[in-house]
């Protein structure tokens, strides 16, 4: 029986204020669902991680969660996931997350979801792994971080490859596409 694909989700703890970013995640819950794929995610129940989660189970997809017991309430640890991995420390967290994962998809959100980003783009700048990495840059929210990796490459900090280890998909059905695409 082959090993059904799993999808890591980064995003963001809190809603946001744009509502194109709640119904992206809801989107991207329902699509894992219908497209037979795993979601990892953070494991909290609030912002944009619980709507991605509570989409992806009401559509049937199987779910682990991963979170550090101090997260657990100020993210209101989901118990209703098909698997819950509580770790010490955040470190911890990310290691279990990208180790369960296929592919590495980020959503809109803060400083957690761009350490999120930028240690797994690190590790795929070293050589560490080869997981596509897609940037859900819905309503633009991306943009200036994609101008920055830009603006680091112009600088002289990062060869120019570095834009090869990421992609950013305006939508679901984009994120879709790619990840059938890197997946099959």
């Amino acid at each position: 029986m082959p090993r059904t694909p799993s999808v890591c989700v980064f995003c963001g703890s809190r809603p946001g204020r744009n509502p194109a970013h709640a119904e992206a995640a809801r989107a991207t819950g329902a699509m894992l669902a219908a497209e037979g794929w795993r979601l990892v995610y953070g494991a909290g129940d609030v912002g944009l991680m619980g709507e991605v989660a509570r989409a992806a189970q009401a559509a049937g997809a199987t779910t682990l969660g991963v979170i550090p017991t101090h997260l657990m309430k100020r993210e209101v640890g989901k118990h209703d996931l098909t698997q819950l991995v509580i770790t010490e420390n955040m470190h911890e967290r990310k290691k279990v997350m990208f180790m369960n994962s296929d592919a590495i998809v980020v959503l809109p959100g803060g400083a957690g979801s761009l350490d999120e980003f930028f240690e797994v783009l690190t590790w795929a700048q070293i050589g560490l792994h080869r997981k596509p990495i897609f940037l859900l840059d819905v309503a633009g929210y991306w943009q200036p971080l994609v101008a920055l990796v830009d603006h680091t490459i112009a600088e002289g900090f990062a060869d120019p490859g570095l834009r090869d280890h990421f992609a950013a998909v305006a939508d679901v059905p984009a994120l879709t596409a790619a990840l059938r695409a890197a997946l099959s």
